[in-house]
C-alpha cells in the first residue's frame, strides 16, 4: 500500500501561506516578542503564575550534633527552608540594628532589636549589675557584650563540644562584683578518655573601664569547684542558676543512662544544690553530704527562679512525647524514666506543671518582671524544634496563677521566624533577651546566625 503523503506534498511542495496568512503570522510573532520583552523587564510574574522555586539549600554537614531517633526530638526528615509562619507574633525579622515595633495577642507592645550576630550557639546568658551581658558559646568561648560590641574574654580549648555537650551554662555570683566570680558548666575529657561535666569558676578582673571607653575585663584564677557530673554526647543538662538563698543550682542530664535518674546517690538526671565554693550545703534535702536537690529528671536545660515568690521552675526534654515544665520542690522525684506521661505518676512521683505532646524541645528559661504589664510575672523559655515545621522553634510564654501551680495563660511568639531559640534572659530596662541555636548542626543558619535579640518595652506598652 503506498505511503500517504502530507498535505504539502499533495500541493506540489512546502506550504506557502497567502497574503492574509502572512499578516496573521506577523501579528503572532509581534505579540510573542512583546510579551517576552515585558516578562524580561517586568519585576513580577504573570498574574496567577507561580515563580520557579529557589534551589534547595544543601543539608548541613553532620558535625556529630544530630539527635538520635527516640531522643529529645524525632529523627530528622528532609530539610526545608525556614520561613515566617502565618499569624506569628510581630512579623519582623529583627535583623535591623535599629529595631522594629510589634505586638502580641496578649496586648503587649514592644520593639525588637538584634544586638549581636555571627555567633556559634550562644548557650546561656547572665547580666551583671552594670547591665553587661556575659554569655557562653558552646564550642568553648566566654564572651561579654558591652556597649554594642562582643568581646571574647576566654577560649577554653579543653571543652568537648560534640552532640549536646560543650560550654553550656553561665552564672555570676549573687554578690557580683563582690566577690567577682563567674561560673560556667563545661564538658571535658578525662585523662582516661571519659567524658565528664564540671563547674569552673573564674575571677573577673576589671580592665580599668567599661565599654568602648575602657579596656574589657579579663578572667583569671580558673578553678574547678565541682566535678564528676556524668556526660555523654546527649543529655548533659548544663544550666546554672543562683537562688535567692545564695546557693548554686545545677541541672544534669541522664547522660543516656535513664535508670540512674532514679538513684538519689547518682548525679544522673538531677538538679543539684551547692554552695558557691562547690561544697554541699548541710541542709540539703537528701542529707548533708548529698548535692541532689531533686531527681527523676531526663534532660532539664532551663532553670528559673520567680523573683517575686522565690519558687524554682525547670523545663525539661521528654523522649518522643511529654516535654515538661516543672515546679521544683526540695527532695521531689519527677518520675523519669518510670513515669513519663501525665497519667503515669499515680501519686508516686511529682507530676509536671505542664506537659507537651507533640514535643516542643524547651531550652533556656527566665521569668519576666518588668514594665510590659501583659508579660509581668510570666515564665519565658526558648524552644528548639528539630524541623522548621515542628511545633517548636518559637519563644514560649506561660503565666501562672498566684499559687504558681497552674498555667492560666499561654502564648507562642515568633513561630518559625528565627529558627531554634535556646538562651533566654531578662535584662536591664525591662528588656527580654533571647539567642538562636541554628549553628548547632540541627538548624538552617542564615547569614546573621547565630544571634542575640532583645525585646524592649514600646512607648505606651501595657
Amino acid at each position: 500500500m503506498p505511503r500517504r503523503r502530507s498535505q504539502a506534498h499533495l500541493h506540489g511542495g512546502s506550504y506557502r501561506p497567502g497574503p492574509a496568512g502572512l499578516v496573521a503570522v506577523a501579528l503572532v510573532l509581534l505579540l510573542v516578542s512583546g510579551v517576552m520583552a515585558w516578562r524580561a523587564l517586568g519585576p513580577a510574574p504573570f498574574p496567577g503564575e507561580v515563580p520557579d522555586p529557589a534551589p534547595p539549600r544543601p543539608a548541613p554537614e553532620d558535625a556529630g550534633n544530630g539527635k538520635q531517633p527516640g531522643e529529645d526530638e524525632p529523627a530528622p526528615g528532609p530539610e526545608s527552608p525556614r520561613s515566617p509562619a502565618p499569624g506569628s507574633a510581630g512579623g519582623q525579622d529583627g535583623g535591623a540594628p535599629g529595631g522594629n515595633a510589634g505586638s502580641s495577642g496578649a496586648g503587649a507592645t514592644w520593639r525588637l532589636e538584634t544586638v549581636a550576630t555571627g555567633l556559634e550557639v550562644p548557650w546561656d546568658m547572665a547580666f551583671d549589675r552594670r547591665g553587661r551581658l556575659f554569655f557562653t558559646e558552646r564550642p568553648g568561648r566566654i564572651n561579654l557584650l558591652d556597649g554594642g560590641r562582643v568581646v571574647t574574654l576566654a577560649t577554653l580549648p579543653d571543652t568537648v563540644a560534640t552532640g549536646e555537650s560543650g560550654l553550656l551554662g553561665i552564672a555570676l555570683h549573687p554578690g557580683f562584683p563582690d566577690p567577682p566570680y563567674l561560673y560556667v558548666y563545661q564538658t571535658y575529657r578525662t585523662r582516661g578518655g571519659q567524658l565528664r561535666n564540671r563547674i569552673l569558676r573564674f575571677g573577673v578582673e576589671e580592665g580599668g573601664g567599661s565599654g568602648a571607653a575602657g579596656a574589657a575585663p579579663r578572667l583569671a584564677g580558673r578553678q574547678v569547684v565541682f566535678d564528676g557530673i556524668p556526660a555523654a554526647a546527649i543529655h548533659d543538662g548544663g544550666q546554672l542558676e543562683f537562688g535567692p538563698d545564695g546557693k548554686l543550682y545545677v541541672t544534669t542530664g541522664d547522660a543516656r543512662q535513664p535508670q540512674r535518674a532514679q538513684d538519689p546517690e547518682s548525679l544522673h538526671g538531677k538538679i543539684l544544690r551547692l554552695n558557691p565554693d562547690g561544697s554541699v550545703p548541710p541542709d540539703n534535702p537528701l542529707g548533708p553530704g548529698n548535692p541532689v536537690f531533686s531527681y527523676g529528671h531526663r534532660n532539664p536545660e532551663g532553670l528559673a527562679f520567680d523573683p517575686a515568690s522565690g519558687r524554682l521552675y525547670a523545663v525539661e526534654h521528654g523522649p518522643d512525647a511529654w516535654d515538661e515544665v516543672n515546679r521544683i520542690e526540695a527532695g521531689a522525684n519527677y518520675g523519669w524514666p518510670v513515669a513519663v506521661a501525665p497519667g503515669e505518676h499515680r501519686g508516686r512521683f511529682t507530676p509536671a506543671l505542664r506537659s507537651y505532646d507533640p514535643i516542643i524541645a524547651p531550652a533556656g528559661a527566665a521569668f519576666y518582671r518588668g514594665p510590659i504589664r501583659a508579660w509581668d510575672g510570666s515564665l519565658f523559655f526558648g524552644t528548639l524544634g528539630f524541623q522548621p515545621d515542628s511545633p517548636g522553634r518559637h519563644l514560649h510564654r506561660l503565666r501562672l496563677d498566684a499559687s504558681g501551680t497552674r498555667v492560666v495563660e499561654e502564648e507562642i511568639l515568633f513561630k518559625g521566624q528565627f529558627g531554634r531559640i535556646r538562651a533566654v534572659q531578662t535584662g536591664p530596662g525591662g528588656c527580654l533577651y533571647f539567642g538562636t541555636s541554628n549553628r548547632d548542626g540541627r538548624g538552617e543558619p542564615d547569614p546573621l546566625d547565630d544571634r542575640i535579640l532583645r525585646l524592649c518595652p514600646q512607648a505606651g506598652s501595657d
